[in-house]
């Protein structure tokens, strides 16, 4: 059974998420479906001209796997141009930053997405100034909620002494615990 794939962290959510080719209706395209993970990868690696290092820190992955993301971004992109298809921005393995804001006048709270600027309560229509400095809810795909993700945890060295293998977690493979 394949491991599941980990959702890959977006700053961007597109506000146009389909494109065809002018003159052609659309009941007689294909479409070529690119994921918003791999959007992402475009937008850092060729908008915002960042290294593949610090696009793949940006999006929480691996080098590798980000390669893997662009490259598929290319090859979908150049597909639809090439094949005269259309493009649908939709879907993927992604997660997308909230937090929280306070209204310092009545003490509402609510979630707006960390990049908005321009923001108002809801409850009483006061001006804040912006998302609280330690948000503690962070969405992600609709309907799914993770509450404050805590920091990886690796025991001190010495206590690994389960499985005595290599790995803090007991050992190595289907031999966890048994001394292998």
């Amino acid at each position: 059974m394949p491991r599941p794939i980990k959702p890959r962290w977006v700053e961007f959510l597109p506000n146009v998420t389909y494109f065809k080719p002018a003159g052609i209706p659309l009941s007689v395209l294909d479409e070529v479906s690119l994921g918003i993970d791999e959007l992402e990868a475009l937008r850092l690696k060729h908008v915002l001209g960042l290294e593949q290092e610090e696009c793949a820190q940006r999006m929480k992955v691996a080098q590798s796997t980000f390669q893997r993301i662009l490259s598929s971004a290319h090859s979908k992109v150049a597909r639809a141009l090439v094949e005269g298809k259309a493009i649908r921005i939709a879907g993927g393995h992604y997660r997308f930053p909230f937090a929280w804001v306070s209204c310092p006048k009545c003490g509402h709270r609510w979630q707006v997405q960390t990049n908005a600027s321009v923001l108002t309560c809801p409850s009483c229509g006061n001006p804040v100034t912006g998302p609280d400095s330690n948000p503690e809810v962070t969405n992600t795909e609709p309907g799914e909620t993770v509450v404050r993700e805590e920091p990886f945890h690796v025991p001190p060295t010495g206590s690994m002494e389960p499985g005595h293998g290599r790995c803090w977690r007991g050992g190595r493979g289907r031999n966890r615990g048994n001394g292998w």
